[in-house]
């Protein structure tokens, strides 16, 4: 009767102690921030949302600390403007990506104060990563855009800075896969069964000997 007793009590001290919550890993971010390409359209991203993943801005390092980048958000309000000059999937040009209702409706369009150069590209690289890390860490997903109308984008918004890079922000509505490949194959991302899959080379075929 007593070993029933304590194994009630220990069962219901363990009932009561709250689920772990799981931990956001640089691992499990990188592994979920792939570069999504459809959304949930049904979900508004919210001002408060872009904000929180512009302010990573602030954090990251910057070559010679120029802070040369600059940061203008769309919600869909203005998301028109940008989708028209956008273009998605350019290794499945027959899909016409993004299907139909499944278009992104938030952008943050990344420009420079000063002419595109090496160290801005480095800046460039190291803010538009992070911004897609706190994406994610906050349950929404995005994309790099670098196919782009430079000019039709930038007259659209009135952007007094050239237009480097645009990112896509959302709640993602598709799945995407990573599949392990050695170096040599090819790295061109498809489509099977609704499932996107992305080549990746293993670690031992990166690694100079």
């Amino acid at each position: 009767m007593a070993d029933n007793y304590l194994e009630k009590r220990m069962e219901d001290y363990r009932n009561q102690q709250p689920a772990k919550k799981r931990v956001a890993t640089l691992a499990r971010l990188l592994k979920a921030n792939r570069s999504y390409r459809g959304y949930d359209t049904k979900f508004e991203v919210r001002p408060d949302q872009l904000q929180r993943i512009m302010e990573v801005a602030t954090l990251c390092p910057s070559a010679r600390n120029q802070q040369v980048l600059r940061f203008r958000p769309v919600l869909k309000m203005e998301a028109a403007k940008v989708l028209q000059h956008i273009r998605l999937g350019g290794a499945l040009p027959e899909l016409n990506l993004p299907f139909e209702g499944t278009e992104p409706n938030a952008f943050i369009i990344i420009c420079s104060t000063v002419l595109d150069s090496h160290y801005v590209s480095v800046d460039l690289g190291i803010v538009a990563q992070s911004m897609l890390l706190q994406a994610t860490e906050i349950g929404l997903g995005g994309i790099c855009i670098g196919a782009f109308d430079h000019a039709a984008i930038k007259e659209a918004l009135a952007l007094p800075y050239e237009p480097l890079l645009v990112l896509a922000i959302g709640r993602p509505n598709e799945r995407i896969e990573i599949v392990e490949c050695r170096e040599g194959d090819s790295l061109t991302y498809y489509r099977e069964g609704g499932v996107h899959y992305v080549p990746k080379i293993n670690i031992n075929d990166l690694i100079l000997k």
